[in-house]
């Protein structure tokens, strides 16, 4: 089954390229493109798409705001920052509104289509230059942190490794277990966090102050 995808981004031109983009594939179903997300809630309503393309630098609400409605209407719905802003700020609060990607409007075409499939399937892709900024959010001595306190440090391991922006697969490499290992520690993560994102769980272990 094709994934769906919705694009918001008020480049007109920008816009055109990733529908051409996506339109180009039969593994991708493109559902909507819109140049702001002031309606977005009526436009999840009646699409409901697997994955969002979000711009952060939008007329009106921003691509963040969108982001956090997306999460609060339609919490399956995975979106991927797709920005030319690769500030800390810009970067940490489209993560704690609950984006799973963040991706820099330089990345190859290919490799945005890459992203789509892997946040789709759990991932959390980034840019590398994105990716670093979030690991430099690592202390040098692991902090006393109860929500991870919570996991055991295989879980901790797992988290650790998606907050790198790996996908499962990298993960399950990286760490010598099986796709489905990771799956089921992902979703005791999320039953001990009380979370429903892995964006969400690297904010609540990483991020929050």
């Amino acid at each position: 089954m094709p994934i769906t995808v919705a694009i918001y981004e008020d480049n007109s031109a920008l816009r055109e390229a990733l529908i051409i983009l996506i339109k180009g594939l039969e593994s991708f179903t493109l559902v909507g493109a819109h140049g702001d997300c002031n309606e977005i809630e009526a436009q999840l309503h009646f699409t409901q798409p697997d994955v969002i393309l979000m711009d952060i630098d939008l007329p009106g609400r921003s691509g963040i705001e969108g982001a956090y409605i997306v999460k609060q209407i339609s919490p399956s719905t995975e979106v991927l920052m797709l920005t030319v802003f690769d500030e800390d700020e810009k970067v940490f609060n489209a993560l704690c509104a609950g984006a799973s990607g963040y991706l820099l409007k330089k990345t190859p075409p290919s490799k945005i289509l890459e992203a789509i499939e892997e946040v789709y399937s759990g991932g959390a892709p980034m840019s590398p230059v994105i990716a670093r900024k979030v690991l430099q959010l690592f202390p040098k001595k692991p902090a006393v942190n109860l929500e991870l306190d919570k996991l055991t440090s295989r879980e901790q391991e797992v988290l650790t490794s998606l907050a790198k922006g790996n996908s499962y697969k990298m993960v399950a490499t990286e760490l010598n277990i099986s796709i489905d290992t990771v799956r089921t520690h992902i979703k005791r993560i999320y039953e001990k966090m009380h979370v429903h994102s892995v964006a969400e769980a690297i904010n609540k272990a990483f991020l929050k102050k």
